[in-house]
């Protein structure tokens, strides 16, 4: 006996009511108008016309997936956070991006990567929300809309604008160190499986006994650094713009997952006052010579999402998701975007977006958030206010709270950080074109400097262009006035 054939489910609303017709609107006679009673067809329109939630602002290009991290080594003398504890498998979700392009435009744009981690832990969520470079281009986070601004599309002609980038960081010469990243190498990863991730900020570890610590973050790809040069680049963007998005999927699909070191640089708490740099600049790193690198765990990603609107567009990392054992520092970037990073969720896709499913915390919500729009879950108390009479959840600061950070103390002021004793914008920059990059490296960086140079940037922003390249490093400076003069 042979076996019939499955049988085609039969299409629905969304409210789940079977529809007459997935090809034909309800009409008076074959050729007569559409009704308006064809609420299957009404359904469809309106779905339609709102089925993109607003694009990031920044990091709007991405692609990501599900994996585990695993802990390798025993950190727990520096922290109590869940996820950092000897033999844990935590799982996480992963998302990576470019930064100033729109939601269509290509992964291979000379750009910084976001580098975004959800541990799903058993104390909530633990966001870590960095980039593919340790630095940025600005440390003081009320300059962040304007670096952004700078980097988007001139308001006049709807165009990138190299002669913006350019006059924006000439004018901020803390970018100096970002821009030296953003112009070598890594500034185009060959994909997404080949950049290594940073958390950039100093964070602050807390360990059982209350001893606290300062913190960076450093997940090593363990597929190696690879990059595109700028020719390859350009290629790729015309023949493939979704090539990094294209690599993560089909990678993760045929079983090669990829998988990162993570490791730390541990400052005792006491050091930080009069380390040789600020140890919460972002603009700065902390050699290896002075914090050595030490290993904890593993991220693994292995599992591709199953709809990518739903847990990579929907998607909402936030770094003021910290669980107990992890604080934040004194770094003005950091403390900008604990705001910053909720308030464009609330706004992108609504009060509600903690009960999306890639957002949502895998332990106990024990909240009062109630109502809003799209709100499905009720708050998990009997009354919506605290305290209460009624069972409700309290706070339990003996068992959850940390110190309170560190001391502050001081007149309302609008001041730069206080200089530490190596301070300044061009050092380390200057250093990494030295002694970090090769020969080969150094050249590609002129030749990407000089090229970008050539595309539209004014007289004045380029005098300073090629001055600002001369105070890193006044060959490499030297050097791409040569290129951009012809020689």
């Amino acid at each position: 006996m042979t076996e019939s054939p499955p049988r085609t489910p039969y299409t629905t609303n969304n409210a789940g009511v079977p529809v007459e017709s997935d090809e034909h609107s309800l009409t008076v006679g074959s050729d007569g108008p559409i009704l308006l009673q064809d609420h299957y067809l009404i359904e469809k329109m309106a779905q339609f016309n709102r089925e993109r939630v607003p694009e990031r602002v920044v990091h709007a290009k991405g692609a990501g997936a599900y994996g585990i991290f695993e802990v390798i080594n025993d950190v727990s003398q520096f922290t109590r956070a869940d996820l950092f504890q000897p033999g844990r498998r935590t799982e996480m979700l992963a998302r990576f991006s470019t930064v100033a392009g729109e939601q269509g435009s290509p992964d291979t744009w000379r750009d910084p990567r976001g580098f975004a981690l959800k541990f799903y832990t058993e104390h909530g969520n633990y966001d870590l929300v960095g980039n593919n470079t340790p630095v940025f281009f600005v440390r003081d986070t009320i300059k962040f809309q304007d670096f952004i601004r700078s980097q988007k599309r001139h308001p006049a002609t709807g165009l990138r604008s190299n002669d913006m980038q350019w006059d924006f960081w000439t004018l901020s010469p803390e970018s100096a160190h970002m821009v030296t990243w953003l112009m070598g190498d890594r500034g185009i990863p060959k994909t997404y499986r080949h950049m290594n991730g940073y958390g950039s900020h100093t964070y602050m570890w807390i360990n059982g006994g209350g001893e606290r610590f300062w913190v960076k973050y450093h997940f090593k790809t363990d597929q190696g650094i690879d990059f595109l040069t700028q020719a390859e680049a350009d290629e790729l963007a015309g023949a493939d713009a979704d090539k990094h998005r294209r690599d993560l999927w089909e990678s993760i699909e045929s079983g090669n997952a990829p998988s990162w070191t993570l490791k730390v640089q541990i400052m005792p708490f006491e050091d930080a006052a009069d380390y040789r740099f600020n140890p919460f600049d972002l603009t700065k790193v902390w050699p290896h010579g002075d914090y050595p690198l030490i290993d904890v765990g593993r991220m693994t990603l292995d599992k591709n999402p199953e709809d990518y609107f739903i847990h990579i567009e929907q998607a909402a990392f936030e770094p003021s998701n910290m669980v107990p054992g992890i604080g934040p520092s004194p770094d003005k970037m950091l403390l900008g975007r604990l705001f910053s990073y909720p308030d464009t969720h609330r706004y992108r896709i609504g009060p509600n977006y903690a009960q999306l499913p890639p957002n949502r915390a895998r332990s106990q919500v024990n909240s009062y958030a109630k109502d809003g729009p799209m709100r499905y879950e009720p708050a998990n108390a009997a009354r919506p206010y605290a305290p209460n009479s009624y069972g409700g959840p309290a706070a339990d600061f003996q068992q959850f709270g940390d110190p309170a950070g560190w001391a502050a103390a001081g007149e309302l002021v609008r001041e730069a950080y206080k200089l530490h004793a190596e301070d300044d914008d061009w050092g380390q920059p200057g250093t990494m074109v030295r002694k970090v990059l090769d020969d080969a490296a150094r050249e590609r960086l002129v030749s990407n400097v000089g090229g970008h140079l050539l595309e539209g940037v004014t007289k004045p922003v380029l005098d300073r262009a090629l001055e600002y390249w001369r105070t890193i490093d006044k060959d490499i400076g030297d050097r791409i006035a040569k290129k951009v003069n012809g020689g």
